[in-house]
């Protein structure tokens, strides 16, 4: 089979249409988790906590003045921006949790009724059986 027949083949089974629909509905899930997290919970978080932006959150390591913006910081050199970081983590946690919700239920959905028990030998193969025992002995 020529490679152009094998893609062919490939991209009229549905898996890329398939997977061309995931990717798409990840990235628009992915921005509304993006704005769940960066507008919802971190707020929440930094005001439980005493008024904090997270993302203004850095060390500076190139010895920039105190009290500067992130922005700023990175312009007069390098910093450790930590409070994006851990914006991001909790980001990937709420998203992978909710994956694996969904994951979880597309795997109940599945789930099928136990295998049926094997049928009941027929009597003819049973008295065979019987009757190769008995010459064997």
């Amino acid at each position: 089979m020529s490679m152009a027949s094998e893609f062919k083949e490939f991209a009229l089974k549905g898996n890329v249409m398939d997977l061309a629909v995931g990717v798409i509905i990840g990235g628009a899930f992915g921005k509304i988790v993006d704005s769940m997290v960066g507008d919802i919970i971190m707020p929440i978080i930094g005001k439980i906590i005493g008024n904090v932006d997270f993302s203004n959150m850095y060390i500076a390591l190139s010895g920039q003045p105190a009290g500067l913006s992130l922005v700023e910081a990175k312009k007069a050199g390098s910093v450790l921006a930590y409070g994006n970081f851990l914006t991001i983590s909790i980001n990937f946690l709420i998203l992978a949790f909710v994956i694996f919700q969904l994951v979880k239920m597309m795997n109940r959905m599945k789930k099928t009724a136990p295998p049926a028990a094997p049928a009941p030998t027929p009597e003819d193969v049973v008295l065979l059986r019987e009757i190769r025992d008995a010459l064997k002995k």
